[in-house]
């Protein structure tokens, strides 16, 4: 799996094709997508997103940490650069000043792969209404903490890389694998304190004052067909009715929320 994550012109087609084929349809199931809408992607990455929601005809604003993502989205956003109608900005997302930085109200805020990097996410999931249209939608997109993968480990070279649910062993042993293995820990440790369920999630946006608008629990993560080749699957219905027990057999959570007026 760590292929993926190292070539990254392949990862940015992949996650573009996504976007096109999952993540677009799933948003316009409850909000309809119009040229001229205003859209933000927190965490963007290397833009394959921005490129999907802008061929929709979206203006777009994508926040994003990481110098390499930054220049590898850059270098591949050229076109909706040039025309405006993409716009990057170089920032941890609570260092923005939505006033002098973003500079709108947004349609659509998007953060996809992204909740489960956050610390103190009760603060960003409500401070992120005072900058959302009244009318206006969050997508987010989440491997659910208690996945077979969900402490990222695919990223890293090796039996670790293979092993799936080794990541919920406590944090000393967590630590020590990874020193004894020769990875770094410092990027899956954040993972490891940062990680959410789904029952957390649903907790936070209930306590934040959003309605979900839809919700979709995947067995196989929609990208995987591009990955690996096999089908989106979503979650069977019996799991899903399982409170905790169906994260163990959940690869993605989507949903579509909006805020209670």
């Amino acid at each position: 799996m760590l292929e993926f994550h190292t070539d990254y012109k392949r990862y940015f087609d992949i996650q573009l094709e996504n976007a096109r084929r999952s993540v677009i349809p799933f948003i316009e199931q409850g909000k309809p997508l119009k040229p001229g809408m205003q859209l933000l992607e927190i965490g963007c990455g290397q833009g394959s997103l921005l490129r999907a929601f802008a061929e929709k005809g979206l203006q777009c604003v994508g926040v994003e940490m990481y110098p390499l993502w930054l220049e590898k989205a850059n270098e591949w956003l050229q076109p909706e650069l040039q025309s405006g109608q993409v716009r990057l900005i170089s920032s941890n997302i609570y260092d923005v000043n939505p006033e002098q930085d973003l500079g709108t109200l947004f349609d659509v805020i998007v953060l996809k792969d992204v909740i489960e990097h956050i610390h103190d996410q009760p603060k960003l999931i409500a401070w992120m209404k005072t900058f959302l249209k009244p009318d206006g939608v969050i997508f987010f997109a989440f491997p659910p903490w208690y996945m077979p993968y969900g402490g990222h480990q695919q990223v890293l070279h090796g039996w670790l890389g293979k092993t799936p649910y080794w990541h919920l062993l406590p944090m000393p042993v967590f630590k020590w694998l990874l020193k004894t293995n020769g990875h770094k820990p410092d990027d899956l440790v954040e993972i490891k304190e940062t990680g959410i369920s789904i029952e957390r999630f649903e907790r936070i946006l209930q306590q934040s004052g959003y309605r979900k608008v839809k919700e979709q629990q995947w067995l196989i993560n929609p990208v995987y067909e591009y990955k690996f080749g096999w089908k989106p699957k979503k979650q069977w219905g019996l799991v899903n009715a399982l409170p905790f027990l169906r994260n163990f057999f959940t690869t993605c959570s989507y949903y579509l929320v909006a805020a209670q007026r």
